[in-house]
């Protein structure tokens, strides 16, 4: 789907909210950015509209494309941007690559429930790398951050390693930035407003992170 199909399905045009980069690390990583959308949504099962839309992206789905994504300009961005913060792209897969090598072991791009599925279906046709929270438990702007002495992650057990990458609010970190994670942000079963969150790296234009934004909101509202 193409953004405009995109907006067309909403009935209203997102205005994707940009978030900030801790100074030095935007001067050590120029095109780093976080952009992200609020929406009505909760945990639960996935719409019989949306499952279509996962069951056609499948079939249109084969190996070749998973053995030739990589060289495409979105998947190479995020791959050289693993590289270049000492993750191996081929043990710790970018979010793209993960969903094709899912597929292709499954047969199928499995239904894991909303809102996954919608991050699922944004990320399979841009390339980007989508993240999920519960909007109602931000606080301020999101950022990209490195963590300080002694700070966690939400529900998580041990301290993160001094400088590592996070996405964060203005209380603190909130998801690693890339690396082990969950999809859906920690949402619970009492969730009504999602934050759909795209980490934009050099090399992915804007028009591929509101195109994103635009698709897993639709899934979402679907």
């Amino acid at each position: 789907m193409d953004a405009g199909g995109a907006r067309s399905q909403l009935g209203w045009e997102p205005s994707p909210e940009q978030g900030w980069v801790a100074p030095h690390i935007a001067e050590e990583f120029p095109g780093l950015g976080l952009a992200w959308v609020e929406v009505d949504g909760r945990l639960g099962r996935t719409t019989e509209p949306v499952l279509q839309r996962l069951r056609d992206l499948s079939d249109r789905f084969y190996g070749s494309h998973a053995i030739h994504m990589r060289e495409r300009p979105i998947p190479w961005a995020y791959r050289v941007f693993f590289r270049q913060i000492g993750l191996d792209p081929d043990r710790t897969r970018t979010p793209i690559e993960q969903l094709a090598l899912d597929r292709l072991h499954a047969g199928a791009f499995a239904s894991r429930g909303m809102p996954v599925d919608a991050l699922t279906i944004a990320t399979v046709e841009t390339g980007v790398a989508l993240r999920a929270f519960d909007a109602a438990k931000l606080s301020g702007r999101l950022c990209i951050r490195d963590s300080a002495p002694g700070e966690s992650l939400p529900g998580k057990p041990g301290k993160l390693a001094q400088g590592t990458l996070t996405i964060a609010d203005e209380r603190a970190p909130l998801e690693l930035l890339f690396g082990p994670s969950t999809a859906d942000g920690g949402l619970e079963s009492d969730t009504a407003r999602i934050a759909v969150v795209a980490v934009q790296v050099k090399g992915v234009p804007q028009a591929a992170i509101d195109e994103a934004l635009w698709i897993a909101c639709a899934a979402i509202q679907a």
